[in-house]
């Protein structure tokens, strides 16, 4: 596996136009640089509230669907990304009121604290996450984009 590459000019960088560049990495990198995909998701990423979670989860998956059905993989994995980004930044905030583990000074780790409203909003981003990193298509697409641009055998 490739890793995701953190020089590249991402602000100046169409990867919509030069897939040859993307790397999946693991998890959530990169999530807030790739654009031209960035700029198109992130005004619909919200988690305050478990309405707002839903809206916003639907509407990423939607987006999701929409790559898939244009045959854009970097697209998808960015969609999946943030699907998978609102369920763990949902559940950091259900962790800690802050949405910090460890204290800025000194680096222990916080006292948890149980919001369940946020728990919630992790629960539904959950579900589309797991629709998205489960699509046989997108797993097919995934190991076409590796074996193309990433080295990877098949």
């Amino acid at each position: 596996m490739k890793p995701f590459d953190y020089s590249l000019d991402y602000a100046n960088l169409d990867l919509r136009a030069h897939p040859e560049l993307y790397a999946v990495g693991r998890g959530e990198q990169g999530v807030l640089m790739v654009e031209p995909y960035k700029s198109e998701i992130l005004p619909h990423w919200r988690f305050k509230t478990p309405e707002e979670a839903l809206e916003s989860s639907e509407k990423i998956h939607a987006m999701f669907l929409a790559y898939k059905a244009a045959d854009d993989f970097i697209g998808m994995d960015m969609a999946r990304k943030f699907l998978q980004m609102g369920f763990t930044r949902a559940r950091r905030y259900a962790n800690h009121k802050s949405g910090r583990k460890y204290a800025a000074a000194g680096g222990e780790k916080l006292p948890d604290r149980y919001d369940p409203v946020k728990a919630k909003s992790a629960t539904i981003f959950k579900k589309k996450w797991d629709e998205a990193r489960t699509d046989p298509d997108y797993l097919k697409m995934k190991r076409r984009h590796r074996e193309r641009y990433e080295g990877t055998e098949p």
